[in-house]
This record gives structure tokens, C-alpha cells and sequence, in this order.
């Protein structure tokens, strides 16, 4: 593990030039190009707001937008890992790196996305004139949600290799993953329901998206804190994804140039 940290930090300026590639293509032949981080979520406000009065939906925008955020890095992640390692098939066949680079820099640039749309919600919440929380702990929850996109990118982008009905199957658990965090329904909806045991709660906090989403909402919104224990198993699953799909990886990427 150090000697693949050690090979990474060799590599960083080959690692910075694929996140800036990553980043040229997003917005590749689009006319307001890099903009269009800071528009994504201005339009995804406006359209919330509109249909939130509309249905008289009973949930808070604030704390909404805030969940759909956060998860929406998750989700860029796993949409692009299919293609980290397929999509660069010539450098993994003809060029000698270590391969972790390549769903590494995929992540860092959709980091770089995820913090550029920070603007956008915070200037929002500014606006709406919120209580902000702790945000000293901001720093510690997007490290957390980086370790958990990362283990899990790593894991789709070495199975897509083999096996590329992986991309049927991520669309599957995405959906039943959105659902089974508190995006779009506030969390108390299961901590406060006295009809689940306790062993409920527990089992949605082994989700690490669920204490990361109730971490951004107390450190943007000051949410109710769900339990400091519960928020720690969040964190210690997100870490532990990330080393095993560090692990699975390593083992994987040996075949890569076999089945590319």
C-alpha cells in the first residue's frame, strides 16, 4: 500500500494532466463550456423550487438541494468509472503507470466540479439567509465522501473491464442506493419512526451516504445531529470501501491487458 502511494505521488503530474483532460471533455464543444459547473446547479434550484411549491411538497429546499448536491458527486463518479479504464485502453496497453491513476484523476476532476457548485448552494443559502452549522467540518466530510467515490469507482471501473453488463447493473444500484440515503426525504423520517427497531438505524448508517448527506445538512443547515456514533460509522465504511477497492484493483488491473 505505501508503494502504491509512493508511485502515485511520483506520478501527480501525470495525474494532473488527466484531470484537466477529464475536465476539457466534460465540456468539450459546449459554448459556455467551464460555466456550465455553475449553472448545473442554479438550474437544478430554480427547477426545485418550481415544482416544490407547485406540489406543495413537505420537504425544505435548503435541505433538499443540499442532499441532491452531495449525492450527485457520488453519481458522476460511478457514471464515469465505466470508462476510466476502457475508455483509455491505449495508455493501459502501451504505457507503464500505475492504473489507479486513471479512476484517481477521474474522481479528483469531479471533486473539482463538486467544490465549484459549493458557489452556487452557498450563495443560495447566503441568500436564503440560513443558520450555517459547523462548517469546520467541511473538510472532513468531503475527504470522506472522496475515500467513498473513490473505493467505489475503483470497484465498477475493474469490473467493467471483465464484465461490461456492469453498466446495466450500476443504473440498478444507483436507483436503489438514491432511495436508501436521505436525499429527498429527511432523515428523521427513519431515526424518529418508533415502528423501527434499533438495529434499523444501524443498518441505514452502514449506507456511508447516509451520514455523509446528514453531515453536509449539519454543517450547511446546523440539521439536527443524527449521533456522533452513527456518523463515525459512516465514516469508517466510507474508508473501508476505499481500501478494499484499492485492494480489488491492484488485484485486477495484472489482467487488464488481457481482456482490453
Amino acid at each position: 500500500m505505501i508503494k502504491l502511494f509512493k508511485d502515485i505521488w511520483r506520478k501527480r503530474e501525470l495525474s494532473m494532466i488527466l484531470v484537466e483532460r477529464n475536465l476539457k471533455i466534460r465540456y468539450k464543444n459546449s459554448a459556455l463550456g467551464f460555466f456550465w459547473t455553475l449553472l448545473g446547479p442554479l438550474f437544478l434550484i430554480l427547477i426545485y423550487s418550481v415544482f416544490l411549491s407547485v406540489l406543495r411538497f413537505p420537504m425544505n429546499l435548503p435541505v433538499l438541494v443540499t442532499g441532491i448536491i452531495a449525492w450527485q458527486f457520488l453519481a458522476m463518479c460511478l457514471g464515469d468509472s465505466l470508462y476510466a479504464i476502457v475508455g483509455n485502453a491505449n495508455l493501459v496497453t502501451k504505457s507503464s503507470f500505475p492504473r489507479i491513476i486513471l479512476p484517481l484523476s477521474m474522481v479528483k476532476a469531479n471533486l473539482v466540479n463538486f467544490l465549484l457548485s459549493f458557489i452556487v448552494v452557498i450563495a443560495y443559502l447566503l441568500v436564503k439567509r440560513v443558520d450555517f452549522g459547523a462548517l469546520y467540518l467541511l473538510p472532513l466530510i468531503i475527504i470522506t465522501q472522496f475515500a467513498l467515490c473513490l473505493g467505489v469507482s475503483l470497484l465498477f471501473s475493474a469490473s467493467n473491464v471483465f464484465f461490461r453488463d456492469t453498466e446495466h447493473i450500476i443504473s440498478i444500484v444507483m436507483l436503489a442506493w438514491f432511495f436508501m440515503t436521505p436525499v429527498i426525504y429527511p432523515i428523521g423520517l427513519v431515526m424518529d419512526n418508533a415502528v423501527f427497531p434499533w438495529w434499523v438505524t444501524v443498518a441505514y448508517f452502514l449506507n456511508p451516504m447516509t451520514g455523509i448527506v446528514s453531515a453536509y445538512r449539519m454543517a450547511f443547515l446546523s440539521a439536527h445531529n443524527p449521533g456522533t456514533e452513527f456518523l463515525m460509522l459512516s465514516l469508517v465504511v466510507s474508508f473501508v470501501f476505499m481500501f478494499v477497492g484499492i485492494f480489488v484493483f491492484q488485484k485486477a488491473e495484472k489482467k487488464f491487458g488481457d481482456e482490453l
